[in-house]
């Protein structure tokens, strides 16, 4: 019986490992399933296998193999990551080349990625990871107030949405209110070529976010380690929110845009429960209709 399953779970690691298409740059989407397939299907059963003291040496070595597949797998999404940054930092991969690589990647146009998920995250989600961020995120440092909602990155297939649907003017200036690692801020500004800012409460974060832009040299992205009650947003024309805040922070932050809005005209991008809020809110129209105000992009522009 157990030298049926050694032999069952071996034939499924040699599967991946000799697959060559596996370890071609471009097939991420292949390699992140095989990935997924060692770590879920192959290592998780041969680690319950192991545990049996009278079988635990048989299948140590299987699991061992199966480690060293997913290594060579994960070493090749790493150089692949680190070859792309380095092309981004001398600005070969900016806008619509760098649109046209990804596509390259997805085998899709990432024009449509929004409409191929409803919830959660995807395969693009583990790419621009891996891309943006690979160092180990760091710990808050700061207590948060009531209100401060916790950090959670925004699915990728909103932001290319936005990115989209923001149809981005060379004198627009983008603000991401509630930044984080900056992932969204540094999209923006590749894809759309803006100006783009991050306003970020958490020291931490912001310290991860401004050594990340500054890796890949985008020097039209700002990270601004402030409370958002109290941000300049004086050359803002578009604003982006995925609930980083709610109450009594979230009205007084939505008072800070409705006074920039009596200055200028300027649009409102939110994802989550705010986009509820927001369009109580008599300053602004929403200018799209959505299903679900939790899962779907809601777009605002002030009256």
């Amino acid at each position: 019986m157990q030298n049926g399953i050694w032999a069952e779970i071996l034939s499924d690691i040699e599967a991946i490992a000799k697959d060559e298409d596996l370890f071609r740059e471009k097939n991420f989407i292949t390699r992140s399933t095989a990935l997924d397939e060692i770590e879920f299907h192959v290592i998780d059963r041969l680690q319950s296998l192991s545990e049996n003291a009278d079988s635990s040496g048989h299948f140590n070595d299987l699991k061992q193999y199966a480690e060293n597949v997913r290594g060579q797998l994960e070493e090749v999404n790493k150089q692949m990551h680190q070859k792309l940054r380095s092309q981004i930092s001398i600005g070969r991969y900016r806008g619509k080349m760098l649109m046209n690589l990804m596509n390259e990647y997805f085998n899709q146009s990432l024009d449509s990625i929004h409409q191929l998920h409803e919830t959660g995250y995807d395969h693009l989600d583990l790419f621009l990871n891996g891309l943006l961020t690979y160092r180990v995120p760091p710990a808050e440092t700061k207590k948060r107030e009531p209100g401060m909602v916790y950090y959670q990155k925004t699915p990728a297939r909103i932001i290319f949405e936005l990115i989209k649907k923001a149809s981005f003017q060379p004198d627009d200036v983008f603000y991401d209110l509630g930044s984080g690692l900056g992932q969204v801020t540094m999209l923006v500004n590749l894809f759309a070529s803006v100006i783009s800012k991050g306003v970020e409460f958490e020291p931490a974060y912001c310290s991860y976010a401004k050594t990340t832009a500054a890796d890949l040299n985008l020097n039209h992205v700002e990270f601004i380690n402030a409370d958002a009650r109290h941000a300049d947003y004086s050359s803002g024309t578009v604003f982006f929110m995925y609930t980083p805040f709610e109450g009594e922070i979230l009205k007084d932050v939505l008072h800070c845009l409705y006074d920039e809005s009596k200055k200028r005209k300027i649009r409102l991008f939110t994802y989550g429960s705010c986009s509820g809020e927001i369009a109580g809110q008599q300053w602004v129209e929403q200018v799209n209709e959505i299903k679900n105000q939790l899962t779907e992009l809601a777009v605002f522009v002030s009256i």
